[in-house]
């Protein structure tokens, strides 16, 4: 699921799935997409976005891959702080978006740790 092509695929739906994530973060009075919780909303698109850029990167550290994204849930907030969008920038949003992240980012490191060797060992 890595080779060349997978690849063009996952950075592909990475970009969109960004876009996307961003424009309805910026949007004065976005859709209701899904209804649940603020928090809820930002730690659905920031895990999908994670798990998307591993994917979309797979020899990118994973502390880095959380340190861009941290950042970017971290500038959403502070153009949500624009007074003409008419959003609110809270700092708790930005806690809930690194958190998923972290959480992921586990979850993915020890599933490529216990994922068996492509080196098989002939008998």
């Amino acid at each position: 699921m890595t080779g060349p092509r997978m690849q063009f695929v996952w950075r592909f739906l990475l970009l969109v799935a960004t876009c996307f994530a961003v424009t309805m973060a910026l949007l004065p009075h976005p859709p209701g997409v899904v209804e649940v919780g603020d928090k809820y909303q930002h730690m659905l698109a920031f895990g999908t976005l994670t798990i998307l850029y591993a994917l979309a990167f797979p020899t990118t550290p994973l502390p880095r891959i959380g340190e861009r994204l941290s950042f970017l849930g971290a500038l959403v907030e502070v153009f949500q702080s624009i007074p003409a969008l008419h959003r609110d920038c809270d700092v708790m949003d930005w806690v809930a978006d690194t958190f998923i992240i972290v959480a992921v980012l586990v979850v993915i490191a020890l599933a490529r740790h216990l994922r068996p060797s492509r080196r098989a060992v002939a008998p």
